[in-house]
């Protein structure tokens, strides 16, 4: 996801991970980018980031099966990130309502989050704002769509309309983004996500690279 982002990134002084989870996208795109921010809307998801930015490690629990569960600890070191945590700051924060100051962007990217914003299209007409000139934009998302996230009058797609036809998010995507975004890029990426020893979640994000026009 990071390789997909350096590759079509023009300039890479600022980059914005927006959905940054636990952190570790947000020091892979470090990797390339001279400052990277992560914003999450989950204080306990950015809690983690800044504890193995500030502490240099974070310990956590792992569940094996039913009432069982095993210790673990990971580090800077471990990761490969220790010369990378002064290009990093994390904040929780809003998608739809983020403050002014988050702005300046050569890359936004923003993980498996438009299907689980409460208003996307309010995120969609006002993310080009946030970026320099020639900026990019990048979207992944598996479009699970659900009411319990987003209610149904704000879905980009995942539905039929009035005459029948089937609305597919990447279509209305185009037709959003089309007067302010160049679209360079769609491809699938798949992750997993370990629950136990035994269950893993396994899931196929779609990816759009657009370019701000």
């Amino acid at each position: 996801m990071c390789k997909i982002a350096a590759k079509y990134a023009t300039n890479t002084t600022k980059a914005l991970d927006l959905g940054c989870a636990t952190g570790r996208a947000s020091f892979e795109l470090a990797k390339t980018f001279d400052k990277v921010e992560g914003i999450d809307f989950s204080v306990r998801f950015i809690q983690v980031g800044s504890k193995l930015q500030e502490a240099g490690y974070v310990a956590f629990t792992c569940k094996e099966e039913g009432e069982l569960s095993i210790n673990k600890k990971v580090t800077l070191q471990d990761l490969g990130y220790e010369q990378l945590a002064e290009k990093v700051s994390f904040w929780q924060g809003d998608a739809c309502n983020l403050k002014p100051d988050f702005t300046a962007y050569d890359l936004i990217m923003a993980t498996n989050l438009i299907d689980r914003l409460y208003n996307p299209r309010l995120f969609l007409d006002t993310v080009d704002q946030r970026l320099n000139a020639d900026g990019i934009l990048m979207l992944t998302s598996p479009y699970t769509w659900q009411e319990s996230s987003t209610k149904k009058e704000f879905w980009l797609g995942g539905y039929k309309d009035e005459n029948g036809n089937a609305v597919r998010t990447i279509e209305r995507l185009k037709d959003i983004l089309h007067d302010k975004f160049e679209l360079l890029h769609v491809e699938d990426l798949e992750f997993v996500i370990k629950e136990t020893t035994r269950k893993y979640q396994h899931t196929v994000s779609q990816v759009s690279v657009w370019k701000k026009r």
